[in-house]
């Protein structure tokens, strides 16, 4: 297999705890620093910038808002803040205490949508800050990333085996999955509706098809930790592996692809596609990676499984 072309930024301190990028409005890499307390951003080429918090906020999940900004989840903060380009911060505080806020995406109906892990709902946040929230029928699930669907949000339920839909209505479905405790994290739409998701704990990527069926790729290694996971143009899904130091790809027809990132035990957590259409990933350790994708890939053995009856 021919390597791709993987370069490494440095952006922080080893102990700043790169974790959640996305691509901001601006063309610019926008990440999370969950140990500091800061949100940092990275045009390639340039040096990186950083906007404090609250040391003690634990910044998470970071996302494009509907109004032009950046927002992200203040995991221990239990706060979600808004960040504009020029890197003006607004925090809101949620109406439940401790709950724990994870994943956040923006909703096709302009809000924010966010996971509380320690409450067992999904929060609703208009960019005015009114806040709503809705209990999961499940107790201990542990909501974890969320992302949106034409007119609806998936999210997985970490402990409670399953992803999970709700609608701009409030309405949950729950969905198991096939293996016994996956422990689902990261998740992803594709272009084609595709529901995409990552079992930690089983070392497999799932992915749902707009139909409802389930399909499970096993990773060549099972204890490789998949963690977060994204779609490109084409609809392949690449994700990190938290636990093998390495990003891969899996496309719907099967073929499953893993790559060796160049600093030893780097902790690659979020993912995103770049402005220039290649990969890249944020590192704990204190960098980001860059990824340029080639067409040769390894193929392995997937196992399908019918969705069951969701509940």
């Amino acid at each position: 297999m021919t390597p791709p072309a993987i370069e490494e930024y440095t952006v922080s301190g080893r102990d700043s705890g790169p974790y959640s990028i996305t691509t901001g409005p601006d063309g610019a890499l926008w990440f999370t620093m969950v140990h500091s307390g800061s949100i940092g951003r990275l045009v390639p080429g340039q040096e990186p910038t950083s906007h404090r918090l609250s040391p003690d906020s634990g910044p998470t999940v970071i996302c494009n808002g509907p109004d032009g900004a950046l927002w992200f989840t203040e995991y221990r903060a239990h706060r979600i803040g808004r960040i504009t380009t020029a890197g003006r911060v607004t925090e809101f505080t949620l109406p439940t205490a401790e709950c724990g806020p994870f994943g956040i995406a923006a909703g096709p109906d302009g809000a924010l949508w966010f996971t509380e892990t320690a409450a067992d709902r999904i929060g609703r946040l208009t960019t005015d800050g009114t806040a709503t929230e809705y209990p999961l029928p499940r107790t201990g699930a542990f909501p974890s990333a969320i992302a949106a669907a034409g007119d609806a949000m998936w999210f997985t339920m970490n402990q409670a085996n399953a992803i999970g839909r709700i609608g701009m209505n409030g309405h949950i479905t729950v969905h198991e999955l096939p293996t016994e405790a996956a422990a689902p994290v990261g998740i992803a739409v594709g272009p084609d509706g595709s529901v995409w998701f990552t079992e930690i704990a089983a070392g497999q990527i799932g992915r749902m098809a707009p139909g409802g069926r389930i399909t499970e790729y096993p990773l060549p290694d099972r204890s490789a930790r998949p963690h977060a996971v994204t779609t490109d143009a084409g609809g392949t899904a690449w994700f990190t592996e938290w636990g093998g130091n390495r990003v891969g790809s899996v496309t719907s027809g099967g073929t499953v692809a893993v790559h060796e990132l160049p600093t030893p035990a780097s902790e690659p957590h979020g993912i995103t596609v770049g402005p220039e259409g290649a990969l890249w990933t944020a590192l704990e350790t204190g960098a980001l990676a860059r990824i340029k994708p080639t067409t040769t890939t390894t193929t392995i053995t997937t196992k399908h499984t019918e969705q069951r009856n969701a509940s």
